[in-house]
């Protein structure tokens, strides 16, 4: 260290010392002088801000609730910490390089790391709904901003000058009047000193380095190399493996186990039955067989001789329970909202239009089955998962075993795909279950049959729509019918329609229609349905995107012109930006595929636009028949997120939609018969291969507003986009998902 900074910290810290033993019987700790204490500690420069950190002056440091750490160390080295799980998405990267950028720090110097599961200091660290970009964005521009101007401040100490003349760039903090310039690592411990400021000034967009640009993976490296730590891949002294098969039926009991034979099976030392835990994200209930190796866990599950009472739900089968629910649109059904006159504007209409749309279950089928290691000992708990929402663990397991939640640790570890399905912990649960029941750490890990049959499904669903044109094929009356299983019949079975504030798509949807009803049929679940990729938005997209297009047809006009019209009804002020930023979206994916141009017979290109997720994507997909087949061709993804973090993580996010979007769109369905889940492995649920990913192109609308999230939108335009498509290219029509089901 250099001796003019090492006397000036040497005198900082005796001023600090001193302060800390005058104010030392205080129970109330200033925010900045937690943070100032904590870097200290660290011996470096260790920043923790929350979301509200700058709103309240003072409060317990048991209180103080970070979610982004910086932690600067005196050699150069940056570690970031990742509050939020990274499956694939490349949030570890993005979040990340916000902090980097503001901070004005060489990328070439970062590190990052998972954050365990701690949300006392990380914040919450659910990571769904699209919603990390939008929440995080701006907290982590602050405690960059902050940690920037600490190290001026640091540097303008050392050269005793003022701050004014000094700034930060790549690493360093340069003096404007000599050109001097310290490093970032030199500064730390002075800067380790000094207060948090309260409002720090953030870069203005054109002082951007990492933000908007394509920034590649953190852990590109570590991904090609297989260096990543996913949950399949922990190791614990003491471990045994378990593999574990489920009662097929929800609600259903185990009837009857015979396990001599397992337990027969070399490495195997013993059997553990999985009471079901009737909670949220509890286990269904199940067998498990432990052993010394995965293999012989595996071959005992196989030799368990086992019956189930399949209880109430037994006799469910979704090809029945399809023809229920489209029977229930085509009905009247139960009202949930409506405006105008509709009586009236159908009464008036030279046309009307009315089509009926269904769409089958899906599982989340990623990569890596669910898998996790658990040790429970001594009023303790400590988990390795690849997970979503590591507060849904600790909460889960607390109450499963009895103990502090404080006591429950989780090592959050990458998630080889999710989709939705890691933010439940059943496989967790059990894992705990076993470990308890037999005394040592387990590695509980799911064969891909058992991910298939014991999931939390997307909610098949039937859609009936019914709208009224007068004679200019302006649309002046929508009457629009669903049923679907809700997913809040997670935490209330007793629920046979789908809510209000499920259905309120209808209602808010920014088409102007002055005369509307929606309305709401009869769907019990039979099944655990769950947040699947874009949840209800694959359904609503489907519907609004594919009527439009048979709107668009009965009037004699593009697809592109109905759907500007439908905008353009719409006057309610509040939704004006709503209503312009789709149809720049849907300009810009029409004018970028050529949308309209003639094609080749048996060629086709379909549109179709959708908000959620407080982003606007259009699609247009490029077609070409291949006798009964078809082939997706090219797709234009036009993207309106606020302002892009990585575009090539925000461009990799688009083309997984799209191969996505394809399998579910071509193949995906999940079938229930006599109460369980007919598939098992990638046989009979297909998922797209590489051989017919497409050409895809990505393009970002150029905006200062406030980032959105991109995990999910780019999932509801693509399949009414390729079903419109498939009309142009062949006349027929398409209004079920899938397209080409399997035969069972």
């Amino acid at each position: 260290m250099r001796p003019d900074i090492e006397a000036l910290l040497t005198a900082e810290r005796a001023k600090q010392d001193s302060q800390a033993k005058a104010s030392s019987f205080s129970l109330n700790v200033d925010r900045r002088q937690f943070l100032k204490v904590s870097a200290l500690a660290s011996g470096g420069l260790f920043i923790g801000f929350s979301a509200a950190h700058a709103t309240q002056s003072a409060s317990r440091a048991s209180e103080f609730n970070p979610n982004a750490f910086i932690h600067l160390q005196e050699n150069g080295d940056l570690l970031i910490y990742s509050g939020r799980c990274e499956m694939g998405q490349g949030i570890s990267t993005a979040l990340p390089s916000v902090v980097a950028d503001e901070m004005e720090a060489d990328w070439s110097f970062v590190r990052v790391e998972q954050a365990e599961g701690n949300e006392e200091k990380f914040g919450s660290q659910a990571t769904g709904g699209s919603a990390s970009i939008r929440t995080m964005y701006e907290p982590m521009r602050q405690a960059g901003a902050a940690a920037r101007e600490m190290l001026v401040a640091a540097a303008a100490k050392v050269w005793n000058t003022t701050t004014d003349n000094c700034y930060a760039q790549q690493h360093h903090v340069f003096n404007k009047t000599n050109g001097k310039k310290l490093g970032y690592g030199e500064l730390a411990p002075i800067a380790a000193t000094l207060p948090v400021p309260e409002a720090p000034t953030l870069k203005s967009k054109s002082d951007f380095n990492y933000i908007g640009k394509a920034l590649p993976r953190h852990d590109v490296g570590m991904v090609i190399e297989g260096k990543r730590t996913y949950g399949v891949d922990v190791k614990v002294p003491g471990m045994q493996y378990a593999a574990i098969v489920h009662c097929p039926v929800m609600g259903g009991t185990l009837k009857s186990l015979d396990k001599t034979d397992a337990l027969k099976v070399q490495g195997v030392t013993a059997v553990v039955e999985v009471a079901p835990l009737k909670v949220p994200f509890g286990s269904l209930g199940g067998v498990a067989v432990v052993a010394n190796n995965s293999w012989s866990a595996q071959q005992g599950v196989e030799k368990l001789k086992v019956e189930w009472d399949r209880g109430e739900h037994g006799s469910y089968d979704t090809d029945v329970y399809m023809q229920e629910l489209v029977r229930n649109v085509e009905k009247p059904a139960e009202k949930i909202a409506e405006r105008g006159d509709l009586e009236r504007a159908f009464k008036d209409a030279k046309h009307t239009v009315s089509a009926t749309y269904t769409e089958g279950h899906l599982v989340h089928a990623p990569m890596e089955p669910n898998a996790s290691v658990v040790a429970v000992h001594d009023g303790h708990c400590e988990v390795w998962a690849s997970t979503q929402s590591p507060d849904d663990i600790q909460s889960v397991l607390s109450g499963f075993l009895g103990i502090d939640k404080k006591n429950v640790k989780v090592n959050v570890m990458i998630c080889g795909g999710a989709f939705g399905r890691k933010f439940k912990c059943d496989y967790v649960q059990e894992a705990a279950a076993i470990s308890k029941a037999v005394g040592t750490p387990i590695q509980l890990t799911w064969t891909r049959e058992e991910d298939t049959r014991t999931g939390y499904y997307h909610s098949n669903s039937a859609q009936h729509i019914e709208a009224s044109l007068d004679e200019n094929g302006e649309v002046t009356g929508w009457l629009h019918r669903v049923a679907f299983p809700s997913i809040n019949t997670l935490f209330n079975p007793a629920i046979q329609f789908a809510p209000a504030n499920a259905v309120s798509e209808i209602e808010t949807h920014p088409f102007g229609i002055a005369n509307l009803r929606s309305e709401s049929g009869l769907a019990p679940a039979h099944t655990r349905i769950g947040w699947y990729r874009a949840v209800y938005a694959i359904f609503w997209g489907f519907g609004y995107g594919v009527f439009a297009d048979e709107l668009a047809q009965k009037a004699g006009v593009d697809t592109v012109t109905m759907l500007n019209r439908l905008y353009d009804g719409n006057t309610n002020p509040e939704q004006a930006e709503q209503v312009a930023r789709s149809k720049a979206v849907l300009a810009l994916a029409a004018e970028k595929s050529g949308f309209g141009k003639k094609l080749p017979k048996g060629e086709g290109i379909g549109i179709a636009v959708h908000y959620s997720f407080q982003t606007y994507v259009a699609m247009a997909v490029h077609v070409r028949m291949k006798g009964d087949d078809f082939e997706v061709v090219r797709v234009d993804s036009a993207v309106d997120c606020g302002q892009v973090l990585n575009k090539d993580g925000a461009t990799a996010q688009q083309e997984g939609a799209v191969a996505m979007g394809i399998s579910l769109s071509k193949y995906c369905e999940i079938k229930f018969k006599d109460g369980a889940v007919v598939n098992g492995n990638f046989n009979d649920y297909p998922v797209m291969r590489i051989a017919d990913m497409p050409e895809v192109h990505v393009h970002f609308v150029e905006s200062d507003a406030s980032p959105t999230g991109l995990g999910e939108p780019g999932m509801a335009p693509f399949a009414p986009a390729l079903s419109n498509a498939l009309y142009q290219a062949s006349g027929k029509r398409h209004r079920s998902l899938p397209i080409q089901p399997l035969r069972t």
